[in-house]
């Protein structure tokens, strides 16, 4: 097994940087309103993975299909509270 020379490995990190590095023009604020105590573990992991670390803490996500599907699955613990489209 060859291994790859370092410049190789440089500048593909430095390839994805620059294609990961882009940031998004529209953002959402999203807003954890009630908790999720009750609710099943999967509803738990979605709130988790959007990021909330306690109730009525606002945070701020890029406005992407993958987020807005995670919002939709928990429309009851999270709300929208702005919109900021380009």
């Amino acid at each position: 097994m060859a291994k790859t020379p370092n410049k190789t490995r440089a500048s593909k990190k430095s390839a994805a940087k620059k294609t990961t590095s882009k940031k998004s023009a529209s953002t959402i604020q999203l807003k954890w309103v009630r908790s999720a105590i009750a609710t099943p573990m999967q509803h738990k992991k979605v709130v988790k993975g959007l990021g909330f670390t306690r109730l009525n803490q606002i945070i701020e996500r890029p406005d992407t299909p993958a987020i807005r599907g995670m919002v939709a699955k928990v429309p009851h613990l999270v709300e929208i509270v702005r919109h900021e489209g380009a």
